[in-house]
């Protein structure tokens, strides 16, 4: 399907015009309804779906982040990586911007992302900063660091993460949820564990392991520190002769 409201907006995504790339996928909305969208949008290449939906803008409303399909969105969002944002702030407003418009299903679109090769790393990329608060959560079923909650529910649990499923997990009640609707990362968790367990198991299994990996990284460089000869790193380690400033007769220039 070679529309030329693809075409155009193709083209303009390859010149670097992404508001324009929108405008013109926004036009042919506007002339032949959102279904031609929708299915124009099976057609557009991920990379440029992509490109288009992390320049959401929150001041004004985007037609592609309303019509955009949970499949369609999942093959543009396991791409994300390739723009090496180490911060990953611009794929968790994207995921947010989408999955939580008003007339989506969250667990719909998180589903449909676990799919695509490469959903898993991109969920634990989104959730990558909340590691130890994630980790807390699955075993006390709150991200309330300070208190516990309801007993019969928030007990410290055996790590029996392998064995997660949605059979072996109780659901969440409505109080559950309502604490957690952030539109963010700790409503994505929620979601997840609680109706989708199997994802919620694989995500935190690839959280665990780039945790452990950066705590061994971190010991292997402050082992280095310690191997290093001594005084290298003493600041106060006198300044050889030959590089100290030559202040001969400052004193005497400063008492004329």
């Amino acid at each position: 399907m070679n529309t030329p409201a693809l075409l155009k907006a193709q083209s303009l995504v390859n010149a670097g015009d992404i508001v324009g790339a929108e405008s013109a996928l926004a036009n042919l909305a506007e002339t032949e309804g959102d279904h031609a969208l929708v299915e124009a949008l099976d057609h557009f290449p991920a990379k440029d779906l992509l490109a288009i939906i992390r320049e959401y803008d929150c001041s004004k409303e985007s037609l592609v982040n309303l019509l955009v399909t949970p499949e369609q969105f999942a093959q543009a969002v396991v791409l994300e990586k390739r723009y090496a944002d180490l911060s990953h702030e611009q794929l968790r407003g994207m995921i947010n911007s989408v999955i939580f418009r008003d007339d989506a299903d969250p667990a719909e679109f998180l589903y449909a992302i676990s799919e695509v090769d490469g959903g898993y790393d991109a969920l634990a990329d989104y959730l990558s900063e909340r590691t130890q608060r994630i980790e807390y959560f699955y075993r006390y079923a709150t991200f309330d660091l300070f208190e516990y909650g309801d007993d019969a529910k928030t007990q410290a649990i055996d790590d029996d993460l392998l064995n997660l499923t949605r059979e072996s997990e109780s659901q969440s009640s409505p109080l559950d949820m309502t604490n957690a609707e952030d539109h963010d990362w700790m409503e994505v968790t929620c979601i997840l564990r609680y109706q989708h367990p199997d994802i919620f198991r694989e995500v935190l299994l690839k959280l665990r392991a780039r945790l452990k990996k950066e705590l061994a990284q971190q010991e292997a460089f402050m082992e280095s520190i310690d191997e290093l000869p001594e005084g290298v790193l003493d600041n106060d380690k006198p300044m050889p002769t030959q590089d100290r400033p030559d202040f001969t007769g400052l004193e005497e220039e400063s008492a004329l």
